[in-house]
């Protein structure tokens, strides 16, 4: 059976698997089906693909999946979504630099990657991830919470490293690790307000095995606005403000709008979701 939380999280060759068996199908039976839709497959490549040995990536294998779903009666995009990024070939397949991570940010934070294991970084498939902020009574960004759902698409992926933008703030704030890791290195820069923790999680993840893990960046006293930045693509990503109620914002926005296109509930709150999100999103708001 495949169950919702199956479809959600994955892995994919799992997923493929349990739809395939509730399918009642053989596998000659399911490429005789995609044939009738014009889609040439073979028996080994459906084995491979649901035995987890291999994945499909090429266009030609991306198009037969997608009939491959209606074939098997799931919903558009329900097995595609578990892909995730494409798995790095050679030397990419487990990257050592942070070279990603430094085309997100306008300031220089090589200096703070020093002593830094990055190469968990690439290893990780950025499942979902909710941010809630909180704005105190002054109407300034006073604290993060960030949640995220991780797989590995490698073994021995075992960190997760946060770059944060502390300029405004009066002084450099604090970050907590939360559940499933604890905080190993923290370097600062007080002169551009850069900061890059390493949160080490738990124990390192086998390939295909999830985690959850929390952090919290709190003493932020930065006014007006929240931005994140993305380096990989974010299956799906949730923004969640919640103002304090002596401070609900007149106007606030996302911050790619020129409008101010989002109002908060009469409890405080705003919030966005964006799917396969990457790059700047942020959102920024006016008493």
């Amino acid at each position: 059976m495949v169950t919702p939380e199956l479809l959600a999280a994955g892995p994919f060759h799992e997923a493929l698997r349990a739809a395939i068996s509730a399918s009642g199908l053989a596998l000659d039976r399911i490429r005789y089906r995609l044939r009738l839709r014009d889609v040439s497959i073979s028996v080994p490549t459906l084995s491979n693909w649901q035995s987890g040995r291999r994945r499909p990536e090429r266009a030609e294998s991306l198009r037969a999946l997608a009939e491959l779903e209606a074939v098997l009666d799931l919903p558009p995009e329900a097995l595609r979504s578990l892909l995730g990024p494409p798995r790095p070939r050679g030397r990419a397949a487990h990257p050592k630099g942070p070279e990603a991570m430094l085309k997100a940010w306008g300031k220089p934070i090589e200096h703070l990657l020093t002593g830094i294991d990055t190469s968990s970084d690439g290893r990780l498939t950025r499942l979902s991830q909710h941010d809630r902020i909180e704005v105190d009574a002054g109407g300034c960004l006073a604290e993060v919470a960030n949640r995220q759902v991780l797989r590995a698409s490698h073994d021995g992926a075992d960190r997760w490293i946060v770059v944060w933008d502390a300029e405004g703030a009066a002084k450099p704030p604090e970050i907590i690790a939360g559940q499933h890791c604890r905080l190993r290195t923290l370097n600062t820069d007080v002169d551009t307000g850069m900061m890059v923790a390493e949160l080490v999680f738990d124990a390192p993840l086998a390939r295909g095995e999830t985690i959850i893990m929390e952090y919290r960046i709190a003493g932020l006293a930065q006014p007006d606005q929240f931005v994140r930045r993305l380096h990989r693509t974010t299956r799906d990503y949730v923004l969640e403000a919640r103002f304090d109620r002596a401070a609900i914002p007149a106007r606030c926005a996302r911050i790619s709008s020129p409008s101010w296109d989002l109002a908060a509930s009469p409890t405080g709150s705003v919030h966005l979701v964006e799917f396969n999100a990457s790059g700047t999103i942020g959102i920024r708001w006016q008493r």
